[in-house]
């Protein structure tokens, strides 16, 4: 995870939590839990929102690119349907 200042006010609300004589050692503490935290983030695989957005934009382009084609075929299969002139005409002299 790239974003550490929200790392950061994480970790420190929960040393803010701990009790009295745990936070003498709050420096180490912080430490480690931010070392424990980072690495349970990791694990988790996520991803930063410039590459959900980056990948949003992508799935958009790629919604509207499969819409073009489609369109195409559909045209292009009407085009070849029985009873379409140009149709018949091709089928026969593949035939």
């Amino acid at each position: 995870m790239r974003d550490t200042q929200g790392l950061d006010d994480l970790v420190r609300k929960l040393a803010d939590l701990m009790p009295e004589p745990a936070k003498q050692f709050q420096q180490e503490m912080e430490k480690n839990l931010r070392a424990g935290l980072a690495s349970a983030l990791q694990r988790m695989d996520l991803v930063t929102r410039e590459e959900y957005e980056v990948q949003t934009t992508l799935l958009a382009r790629s919604r509207e690119r499969l819409a073009e084609l489609e369109a195409r075929v559909a045209a292009l299969e009407a085009a070849l349907a029985p009873g379409h002139g140009s149709g018949q005409s091709w089928q026969k002299e593949a035939e």
